[in-house]
């Protein structure tokens, strides 16, 4: 290995919230909490797995992790020998399974890391459609890539065409993230969705998807009540998650512009003035606890800049 070549790596990836209500499958939005990866080439054979922060002791530490299996993907997509040791830290700032994005900051992670690590030169739409097809879905991956608001879809061809918002500097409210203290997987999420929907409640949801995207590159934020509405998944989800209607009903009350489950939840986002912020924290947490789920807020804002790679050269 030359004087100058990558010895280690460091990714940080934003979290994200797809959907914003009406956007289903197709909004995303980056959000100020992140999660690091270090990927690092060892002298040792295999695979070393470190994790720290909360939820660490569900994450499997073998080369089954989701950020190693990335990297793997990218290594095959791109001809290359893997590496022959390999040590992985990764530190946790976003909650698992809360419909924040924290699979696709691995995926992100992992496939940045990889490919500084073997120096091949990777656009960002490359990149995109391996995350995409390792997710199975972009409205996360291009988010935690890209940073800011993305708008992501995919053509008839399979190909991800995704656009970020070049978003107002007025726009700027808090996030305000009431996380429940159970996990909920996409898988059951989607199952109870209908299968098909009325042509009314199909432009009741294109239209508040477009009207959030124009609010945003307008610097609005007086519409996202309107903006945040949806008929298409919020309702079905009610079911699994205790209080939802009454969490969102809460934190309209204490002031919040906008309330949504963070893509399948069961987290619930609220968007709020910053002086607001605290009491839509404080008023979807006693929801939650009126239906006794116990609730952590996490207080953010939306991130602008996507992910983030740092070399270190031997």
């Amino acid at each position: 290995m030359s004087s100058g070549a990558v010895r280690g790596v460091r990714v940080e990836v934003p979290a994200t919230t797809a959907n914003l209500g009406a956007g289903f499958d197709v909004l995303g939005l980056a959000l100020d909490i992140t999660n690091v990866l270090e990927f690092s080439l060892s002298d040792t054979p295999g695979v070393e797995v470190h994790i720290h922060g909360p939820g660490a002791d569900r994450l499997p530490r073998d080369s089954s992790h989701l950020a190693v299996q990335a990297a793997w993907r990218f290594y095959e997509e791109s001809g290359l020998p893997r590496p022959e040791g390999l040590k992985v830290r990764q530190r946790l700032g976003v909650p698992l399974a809360g419909g924040l994005g924290s699979s696709a900051t691995a995926v992100v992670g992992g496939i940045l890391a990889a490919a500084a690590l073997s120096g091949a030169d990777w656009s960002m739409e490359h990149v995109l459609e391996l995350a995409s097809a390792i997710e199975g879905h972009p409205d996360n991956v291009a988010p935690a890539l890209l940073g800011g608001l993305v708008v992501s879809v995919r053509e008839e061809s399979g190909k991800v065409c995704a656009v970020p918002v070049p978003v107002n500097e007025a726009w700027s409210p808090a996030a305000v993230l009431a996380v429940p203290d159970f996990q909920l997987k996409t898988s059951d999420a989607r199952a109870v969705l209908r299968p098909a929907v009325t042509l009314a409640d199909a432009v009741y949801n294109v239209g508040r998807a477009a009207l959030f995207v124009a609010a945003a590159a307008a610097g609005r934020t007086d519409c996202l009540s309107v903006c945040m509405g949806d008929r298409l998944h919020q309702a079905e989800r009610s079911c699994l998650i205790p209080g939802l209607a009454s969490v969102f009903a809460a934190a309209r009350a204490a002031g919040a512009l906008g309330v949504a489950l963070s893509g399948a939840g069961p987290t619930v986002l609220a968007l709020a003035e910053p002086a607001d912020a605290e009491a839509v924290g404080q008023a979807m947490v006693r929801a939650f606890a009126d239906a006794g789920v116990s609730a952590n807020i996490i207080h953010t804002a939306p991130r602008y800049d996507g992910a983030t790679v740092y070399t270190i050269r031997s």
